[in-house]
């Protein structure tokens, strides 16, 4: 292979259009063809980013030899068959969270990455900020000491997406805030942890918003002639197999007056603690017997997504295993999948991961 590849990207919308102005920023990466269910979009944002091909069907950007990787930005319940035939079809995958609509789909992608030897990175961003970088070396330098105990969550006020549109449908979708966002923030907290497994889960969902068309937000095309099945709100308590607690509360929609709609990450450490809100970050220890504290400084570079897209690019040309791979994709979905069973259930799910 060059010292460069050539992508397709599947999917024209909103996110799809972040991935296209943030490899424009690259220079060892081409985005060289597109599609879309909607053509007439693919055909737009060809013309925007001055893509070459536009492909009438998925699968005739899959088949396309001329390209290396191609990046999956579409609902969810496409993201497994489009992530297994693009490694089918010996092409690398950069694919967008949640990694499946459920854990069992997820589970025949990591199959299919196996038996493909390509990579495949979940563009999970949040892992590369300037803020979760800096925390993630206090961390890695022994600051915290053991993290024993996690609290994370996103509390949207009026934010539900899409409604009646595929975000709020659990067939298409998977769930509600928990797979949407809940997902990032699960996702950066193991992460920040060492990826420790998760051996339990409890947890409850709740929709006492969507069904009544309340707290309806700006993200998304609603579709008033569609439905509404899945959470507003979720909480979740999470044991790790390193005797660590990990806490979850996200929502899209929700009462929540005290509480701030930035994204936080809490981690208390034998010897320390770091909080992430928004993007603040502070660093709290002992020292004689008193409370010190003191600001987290993010990390200098390039932003989020472009750190996301080099990376991926490098793991792509020199076959090193991505930051975000499968694995932590199929790890994510089977919490999740977990607190909806408990939420259905009312009990403790226990996972196995022999």
């Amino acid at each position: 292979m060059s010292k460069s590849i050539r992508l397709g990207i599947i999917g024209a919308g909103a996110i799809a259009n972040v991935h296209l102005n943030t490899f424009a920023k690259l220079d060892n990466a081409e985005i060289a063809a597109v599609t879309d269910a909607y053509l007439p979009l693919a055909q737009q944002r060809a013309e925007e980013h001055g893509i070459a091909v536009v492909h009438e069907n998925p699968q005739a950007l899959l088949e396309d030899a001329s390209l290396d990787a191609v990046i999956i930005a579409v609902p969810n319940q496409f993201h497994a068959p489009l992530a297994i035939e693009a490694l089918k079809q010996g092409k690398h995958v950069l694919l967008e969270k949640p990694m499946a609509i459920d854990a069992e789909a997820s589970r025949t992608i990591v199959e299919a990455v196996e038996q493909s030897g390509k990579v495949l990175m979940m563009a999970h961003q949040m892992r590369w900020s300037g803020l979760s970088r800096a925390i993630k070396a206090r961390i890695d330098n022994g600051d915290l000491g053991r993290i024993y105990n996690v609290k994370t969550g996103w509390m949207r006020k009026k934010g539900i997406p899409g409604w009646g549109s595929w975000f709020t449908r659990s067939d298409q979708s998977g769930g509600g805030p928990l797979i949407d966002i809940g997902v990032h923030m699960l996702d950066l907290s193991l992460y920040l942890l060492g990826n420790p497994k998760p051996i339990s889960v409890y947890g409850s969902t709740y929709a006492e918003f969507g069904p009544k068309k309340e707290g309806i937000g700006n993200w998304g095309t609603p579709n008033w002639e569609g439905y509404y099945d899945v959470e507003d709100l979720a909480s979740a308590l999470i044991k790790l197999d390193n005797g660590a607690t990990l806490s979850l509360d996200v929502s899209w929609a929700a009462h929540s007056a005290s509480v701030s709609e930035d994204p936080f990450i809490h981690l208390m450490g034998t010897d320390g603690g770091v909080s992430l809100v928004g993007d603040k970050g502070s660093f709290v220890t002992h020292a004689d017997n008193e409370v010190v504290q003191s600001d987290v400084e993010p990390l200098e570079g390039d932003e989020d997504r472009v750190l996301l897209s080099k990376h991926f690019v490098e793991c792509v040309l020199e076959g090193k295993q991505p930051i975000a791979p499968a694995i932590s994709g199929y790890t994510n979905m089977r919490i999740l999948d977990a607190i909806y069973e408990s939420s259905r259930t009312g009990n403790e799910v226990k996972l196995n991961w022999d």
